[in-house]
């Protein structure tokens, strides 16, 4: 299964974009600024969440454009069934609101994930291992929905309770105890979904990595540490036992919106923020080969990768072009010169991007 007829309406610099007769793999080719990633990021909203970017709506529409944008993309199914068409975007009349849409009709942006099972690698995540806490849970959480949609709809969820608790508690007069048990049941509820998946991501992910070769990647270790209690009992418990220090701190002290991701590097137990920026680079691609490879088990898997090849040598640049083709997610690489794809020119669909404009040209 695989994207195509791909169109890009009014996005970043893209005013009309089309990417048709895609392939495996797909090369796009330019100079920085050309607007390449901002196809990469064009098509990592057919997935839940805000995008590679985490940018807001506002931001994504063209600044000369008329507000809103629109992208829209075929799923092809190699069963032989009818294509999927799927689409996203804005509204003139309500530029701040995404719509969703799969053959026509309207839905949520979680059900997108029914449909793609999508990773992504950009220059921006090499900071990952040393970064905040946050950050680490955000790459969890959106592998996880990669391989359980489900975890979008309680990640959403339980942020919502949080908020609400933090509000509650907050006030300078006391909640009444039954809003906070009310409160706490759907915190003790989403919170031990959202635990759970990611607890059961990190599992799978070990495994696909201790099948992995140790060369010419780093092999890292993942520990899942959890921020309190994991099952929903013991949370709703440990919420309610701890109201009087949440409140004096004006905020809930534990839960799985404190979880922490931890990273070493197989057979040194090196921390992986103490690590090389090479051996950091190492590992995060090995980490994202190994989802990729979950996830291609069941949907059909599309992953972007930006500016991936750049540093990396001959020999790791073909081990990565080899582990792709086996992985079978249909690929998104993005290059300022096509030379580091000379081994995957022959078998890919391949486009000049120069200001927002495409030109095919194999």
């Amino acid at each position: 299964m695989s994207l195509d007829r791909i169109t890009i309406a009014h996005f970043r610099n893209h005013s009309e974009s089309r990417l048709d007769e895609t392939a495996s793999f797909n090369l796009l080719v330019g100079e920085n600024g050309a607007g390449k990633t901002n196809i990469l990021e064009a098509l990592s909203l057919l997935a839940p969440g805000r995008g590679l970017r985490r940018a807001n709506l506002a931001e994504m529409a063209a600044i000369n454009g008329p507000g809103h944008f629109g992208i829209s993309a075929r799923l092809k199914q190699v069963s032989g069934d009818e294509p999927v068409q799927l689409g996203t975007g804005t509204l003139p009349e309500k530029p701040g609101r995404r719509l969703v849409q799969v053959n026509g009709a309207e839905t949520s942006a979680v059900s997108l994930g029914e449909w793609l099972a999508m990773g992504w690698l950009t220059p921006a995540m090499d900071r990952i291992f040393t970064d905040s806490a946050g950050t680490r849970r955000r790459y969890m959480d959106r592998m996880t929905v990669a391989l359980f949609p489900a975890h979008a709809r309680s990640a959403a969820r339980y942020e919502a309770a949080l908020r609400e608790r933090n509000r509650l508690i907050s006030d300078d007069r006391a909640p009444e105890p039954q809003w906070l048990d009310a409160i706490e049941a759907q915190l003790a509820e989403h919170g031990s979904d959202l635990a759970l998946g990611r607890a059961s991501l990190i599992e799978k992910l070990n495994g696909e990595l201790a099948r992995l070769p140790d060369q010419p990647f780093a092999r890292p270790a993942l520990t899942y540490l959890p921020g309190g209690p994991v099952e929903r009992m013991e949370l709703a418990r440990d919420l309610a036992q701890h109201r009087r220090r949440d409140r004096a701190a004006q905020r809930t002290l534990s839960g799985p919106h404190r979880d922490e991701l931890e990273v070493t590097m197989a057979g040194k137990g090196v921390p992986a923020a103490q690590c090389s920026t090479g051996e950091q680079k190492a590992m995060l691609i090995a980490v994202t080969l190994a989802h990729s490879a979950l996830a291609a088990g069941g949907r059909p898997g599309l992953l972007l990768l930006d500016e991936v090849a750049a540093h990396l040598d001959p020999i790791r640049r073909a081990a990565l072009f080899e582990r792709l083709r086996d992985g079978g997610a249909q690929v998104w690489l993005t290059g300022t010169e096509g030379a580091p794809f000379e081994e995957i020119r022959s078998e890919a669909a391949i486009w000049r991007v120069d200001g927002g404009l495409l030109e095919r040209l194999s």
